[in-house]
């Protein structure tokens, strides 16, 4: 009998100017704990208990696994520091494929979000060949919802949800 071994994705390493977008590993484990039971979490449905947090973490990372892309942190290529969040999310939780970001507290205002949310965005269109994403916001988030226009994603207001709290941003092909 032959048993199949089904080999592990290749999880790029995306740079940009400022950015290094890789993949999480456990020592990110303690900077997103304590972010996920933060207030700051409150329009992602938080805070959360450590376990829901743990789940959502392991989820990060096994969907590269399970469908060839996910979430990668946000490294500053100056120095190295680990400053959030950015992934393309699906499966049974996601209507579509999400584009979805999250900054550490101190590293607001500074176009980090932006600078990954595109080069994600654009990762997604020209390697995965999506035609379209979504980011799924909550309607009291005023800077998500500007950073989404900031990356010329438009409202769609017909779009599937999975909260009814949430406005859906349609992020369209952009080819580099």
């Amino acid at each position: 009998m032959s048993m199949k071994t089904q080999s592990s994705p290749s999880i790029p390493v995306i740079e940009t100017d400022r950015l290094r977008l890789r993949a999480p590993n456990m020592a990110d484990w303690s900077l997103y704990a304590a972010f996920m039971a933060s207030d700051r979490a409150a329009h992602m449905g938080g805070p959360f208990t450590k376990a829901a947090a743990w789940g959502m973490f392991c989820h990060d990372v096994a969907q590269w696994h399970l469908m060839g892309h996910g979430s990668l942190m946000i490294d500053k290529r100056v120095d190295g520091t680990c400053i959030g969040q950015v992934g393309i999310n699906a499966g049974p939780l996601f209507p579509e494929h999400e584009l979805g970001w999250l900054l550490y507290p101190g590293f607001e205002g500074q176009g980090y979000a932006l600078e990954a949310a595109a080069a994600l965005r654009n990762w997604g269109f020209n390697v995965l060949g999506l035609k379209t994403l979504v980011s799924y916001i909550h309607c009291d988030n005023d800077k998500s919802r500007r950073l989404a226009e900031r990356l010329g994603a438009l409202l769609d207001e017909i779009a599937e949800r999975h909260d009814p709290e949430d406005v859906v941003y349609r992020h369209v092909v952009v080819r580099t």
